[in-house]
């Protein structure tokens, strides 16, 4: 394993305990009413919740004292001239976040020359996270599972656009859930907890939430790729949108794009 994406991937730890630390002080010392409050659009476009600005100033701290770039969901792009860039998403699911909901996670990727090389996930409410580094084998692994009939999938909630893609998949799934933070349920997939999440055919992904779980899925024996067949590369815009399908085979995904694009 390369010696840099090691110290690269232990930055990502010390990260991600950073936002874990910022999270439960303000989940313990915010109400519901000021979690649940917003401080206008952030760099993608979307509403900033308080509790976000919260738990990514840290993060954003720590990131500046070593001097990489970043490129975060609120803060957006941070230029300092390094070879490295930090992509993170400080709080995935924070809308489930504000309400209580105990389902949210820090995800973080590193990256190089438009590779990630290191990446980690870290659940705040139960502590569980999952890692992968280039060069290092993974300890996780997918179930395998090669068809739809009967897997347990996860799915972002349906919408006009995806309704009817959205409703055959979960007719012939055997499971369906929705959690409401993509980076928890892609990283399910590397776990064999789920065969599959997915956007059924919408545009809602952005880099920084497929950055980070896009390696451990794969290093884990996954597969992930976008209902439109767009290649996944890194560039600071936070713009630009993936539909995101993170399956346990090859021939699973394949189910799945038959049914978006048909």
């Amino acid at each position: 394993m390369n010696a840099s994406n090691h110290h690269l991937s232990e930055l990502l730890s010390e990260a991600a305990h950073t936002a874990w630390r910022a999270y439960r002080h303000a989940i313990g010392t915010m109400s519901v009413q000021s979690r649940r409050s917003t401080v206008g659009p952030g760099a993608d476009g979307t509403e900033t919740f308080l509790l976000d600005v919260r738990v990514e100033a840290p993060v954003l701290d720590l990131l500046h004292r070593r001097g990489v770039n970043v490129l975060s969901e609120e803060a957006g792009w941070i230029d300092r001239g390094s070879a490295v860039t930090i992509v993170i998403d400080p709080i995935d699911g924070t809308a489930n976040a504000a309400a209580g909901v105990p389902i949210s996670a820090f995800a973080g990727a590193a990256v190089i020359d438009d590779e990630v090389v290191a990446s980690r996930v870290l659940w705040f409410d139960t502590g569980r996270e999952w890692a992968a580094t280039r060069g290092l084998t993974s300890t996780q692994r997918v179930s395998g599972r090669t068809h739809l009939d009967g897997s347990s999938v996860s799915l972002l909630r349906p919408r006009p656009e995806t309704a009817d893609s959205w409703y055959e998949i979960a007719q012939r799934a055997g499971r369906v859930r929705v959690l409401g933070s993509s980076v928890l349920e892609a990283a399910l997939v590397a776990d064999d907890a789920i065969d599959l999440f997915c956007d059924p055919g919408g545009d809602v992904h952005r880099i920084v939430d497929i950055a980070a779980t896009k390696l451990i899925v794969e290093q884990a024996g996954g597969v992930v790729c976008d209902a439109a067949g767009r290649p996944f590369h890194f560039e600071p815009n936070l713009t630009l949108r993936w539909s995101g399908i993170f399956a346990a085979s090859q021939s699973l995904a394949d189910d799945v794009l038959r049914i978006i694009t048909h």
